[in-house]
């Protein structure tokens, strides 16, 4: 009897899937990629599946990726309005629940400003949840669709040396990547200043760097992150300029990497404060483009691989 290659109900995060796990999601995906590339890219997967997109926060990327992903799967798709909706004039989160139980969802994607409350709308649905990122705390099919690019360009993860860099403190992805990278077996620094650190940054299994120079010396990949303006209450940089100046990614703080180290970002950027749009543009190195290529694909295998797993599903053939 062949045993499930991914057991879980919900995808809340990296943190505690298992390199088989997360390999598996990467293998699916990887197959997906190549069949969006198609002319005709419609199964019907998911038919008669029912996903909801439910975000409390605005991403027009993340759920555009979502829901081109259900509908190329053949599920309907549900995008909740939530700055319009009920939510906003008092109601609960167990009240969203409740209400999304009598709709009967099969899965819920979810993207809300507060750590913790993916994980506690999970618990109070019957259908399958997957986090489009919760406060701080994780965005798991970023990491997914980062390592899927490494992956594709770099033939494997394990002894890859990847610097991620800037806004760490604020930053789900920076946490997500960390757990997935060294889950995979590639070496993880943390590049930035003081300010945009988490305490103790060092317990999340990384090398921490205050100088790029250093950070980025001999690295295999340099992910670059965006400064989160909207979640710093205080002063965390002194200016733009100054924080380009020491900590933006340039041509000149590039040399210290590898010739062939390629150059991410999760997006949207901030050109000319984490990243000169030279180097966001360079064709040769820059895999921004295809991170958000490998999204698609990616949210395919999560919603694949979830709905395997609900109680009244009849078996998926992808």
């Amino acid at each position: 009897m062949n045993a499930n290659p991914f057991p879980h109900r919900h995808l809340l995060g990296i943190q505690g899937l298992t390199p088989l796990e997360i390999g598996h999601l990467l293998d699916l995906s990887d197959g997906f990629v190549d069949h969006n590339r198609q002319a005709e890219k419609k199964r019907e997967t998911l038919k008669g599946r029912t996903i909801i997109n439910l975000f409390f926060e605005n991403s027009t990327r993340t759920r555009t990726s979502f829901e081109l992903a259900a509908k190329r799967l053949g599920a309907d798709v549900i995008n909740m309005q939530v700055s319009t909706s009920s939510v906003v004039k008092g109601e609960t989160l167990i009240d969203t629940a409740m209400t999304l139980n009598a709709m009967h969802a099969d899965v819920l994607c979810v993207r809300h400003p507060d750590s913790g409350a993916v994980k506690l709308l999970s618990d109070k649905v019957n259908c399958a949840v997957i986090n489009g990122g919760d406060g701080t705390h994780e965005h798991p099919t970023q990491a997914l669709l980062d390592a899927l690019t490494i992956r594709r360009r770099k033939g494997q993860l394990s002894g890859l040396l990847v610097a991620i860099c800037g806004d760490v403190l604020h930053s789900r992805v920076a946490r997500s990547n960390i757990y997935l990278l060294n889950a995979m077996g590639a070496r993880v620094r943390l590049v930035a200043p003081k300010t945009l650190l988490p305490a103790k940054a060092e317990r999340l299994g990384a090398e921490v760097f205050h100088d790029m120079a250093a950070g980025l010396k001999d690295v295999d990949i340099v992910m670059m992150l965006r400064v989160q303006n909207e979640r710093m209450q205080g002063s965390y940089i002194p200016s733009i300029r100054e924080y380009f100046h020491f900590f933006g990614l340039d041509y000149d703080k590039l040399k210290e990497a590898k010739p062939d180290a390629l150059i991410m970002h999760p997006g949207p950027m901030n050109r000319g404060v984490e990243i000169d749009s030279e180097v966001a543009d360079d064709f040769e190195r820059s895999v921004i483009r295809e991170q958000v290529e490998m999204g698609v694909a990616v949210r395919m295998a999560c919603l694949v691989v979830l709905t395997r797993n609900l109680p009244s599903a009849k078996p998926n053939h992808v």
